[in-house]
């Protein structure tokens, strides 16, 4: 019982403030992924400190003998994605936090490495703030005395580092103390535009993008991410773009395994999804994810991620076809416009009911658009009979309701729905409501 019991190792985490989960759910990371390991109970309890009440919750994970070394991750808040990372070499491990502000607040009473490694994070990172301060100081006003503090303050930076790394010598750690120093220019750089370009040349240069440790923690996907979304900013839409492309560009150079790399590529498609960024999703796409073997690609989660995004702004209409009378249609080949508005909608919505006939109102001197109005029926009955009101429009019967197959690829979860085509049958606006498509029009 004794050698059973030493065999395993607990992770025992305090929240010192309450949050809206039950339940803790323990990954391992591995590259861009987090890989499942188990979840727990979260036990809440009342205590009196300095007078007051006061919530603590507390849980536990057993790891066997055999659970592999690496950067661990557990997540606590459901609503807002809290978590909490640490490492795990074959140790137990306790830890207290405040789950509004994890990073800033989690201390370890428990675990040498990481007692080591937020020391160290807390050490590098005061002296190279001191350092920075110095360096934009120089930038606003250059003279020596600035050059000389220069000079102390990045000895000091190096300094801390030199420690840091004898105390982590033999340790897991120190694949990320060695990775975490930034490459500081031996003098100061009296330029703004040279320190941002010295900055982003030398971003990468202490990290080892072989180094399996590194790889197998959540370290080179956070770089990655303040690289190209933090440090690569322009308030101008077009340059925005440009430094996107130019980011990725550098970082797909520094990653030499295929299938990190893959990670990666889904890891920033999918922040870019969030972003509804299609340029670069398509940039992405085209220049290195199908450019991967075949048998990396994940054909399901390309399909998946283009099928969100079909009915984007930007993106040219999913076609369709119908028939008026005996009259075939295809909303492709449709000509004499200058834009398309495309409405979902059903004569069992209340408010197709009230909007439909203002739309039509609205319309009837618009020389230049014209109306596709597509219904969401489970028959023709009471279709037939509305759509007769509705004269000078495209009309599109759509049975099967919710189930129609053009409706879900259009993703209509609600109606009316209203997409504004151009000439071209590309989407260029997505009204909400019957005032926000007038106004548009309006406006233009």
């Amino acid at each position: 019982m004794s050698s059973l019991l030493q065999a395993q190792y607990s992770i025992n985490g305090t929240m010192t403030t309450t949050n809206e989960s039950d339940w803790v759910v323990l990954y391992k990371i591995e590259g861009a992924r987090q890989i499942y390991i188990q979840n727990t109970n979260i036990i809440k309890d009342t205590i009196l400190q300095d007078g007051v009440k006061k919530v603590i919750a507390n849980f536990k994970f057993i790891l066997p003998e055999k659970a592999p070394k690496g950067f661990y991750r557990t997540t606590y808040a459901l609503k807002n994605a809290g978590f909490i990372d640490f490492l795990f070499n074959k140790e137990d491990i306790s830890f207290t936090f405040n789950p509004t502000s994890p990073e800033q607040s989690i201390s370890f009473s428990k675990s040498n490495e990481n007692k080591i490694y937020r020391d160290y994070l807390e050490a590098i990172n005061i002296s190279q703030q001191k350092l920075d301060s110095i360096q934009m100081l120089a930038l606003r006003n250059p003279n020596d005395s600035v050059a000389s503090t220069y000079k102390i303050l990045l000895g000091n930076v190096n300094d801390v580092q030199k420690i840091y790394l004898e105390k982590s010598k033999n340790m897991m750690i120190s694949h990320f103390v060695k990775a975490t120093l930034r490459k500081n220019s031996s003098e100061l750089i009296m330029s703004r535009e040279n320190y941002l370009l010295n900055l982003l040349d030398v971003f990468f240069d202490n990290m080892d993008f072989s180094d399996k440790v590194l790889y197998n923690s959540s370290f080179l996907v956070d770089r990655i991410t303040n690289y190209i979304f933090d440090l690569n900013y322009s308030q101008k839409v077009s340059l925005q773009q440009k430094y996107y492309k130019e980011s990725i560009a550098k970082v797909m150079t520094k990653i030499p395994d295929l299938k990190f790399k893959k990670d990666v590529l889904e890891f920033l498609i999918t922040q870019f999804e969030a972003l509804k960024n299609i340029e670069i999703i398509d940039f992405i796409f085209d220049e290195y994810y199908k450019k991967l073997p075949e048998k990396l690609q994940n054909n399901k989660f390309t399909t998946e991620v283009l099928d969100k995004l079909a009915v984007e702004i930007g993106r040219t209409s999913p076609d369709f076809s119908w028939k008026e009378g005996n009259r075939p249609y295809k909303l492709s080949t449709l000509k004499g416009s200058e834009n398309y508005v495309l409405v979902f909608w059903s004569t069992g919505c209340p408010h197709c009911l009230k909007e439909i006939p203002e739309l039509h109102r609205f319309m009837k001197d618009k020389t230049k658009i014209k109306v596709i109005a597509f219904g969401m029926e489970n028959n023709d009955f009471y279709w037939k009979k509305y759509t007769s009101r509705l004269a000078g429009w495209h009309h599109v019967l759509g049975l099967g309701k919710w189930e129609n197959k053009i409706a879900r690829t259009y993703q209509v979860f609600s109606t009316p729905t209203y997409l504004v085509l151009d000439a071209n049958k590309k989407i260029i606006a997505k009204p909400d409501q019957i005032k926000d498509l007038t106004e548009f029009f309006t406006k233009k």
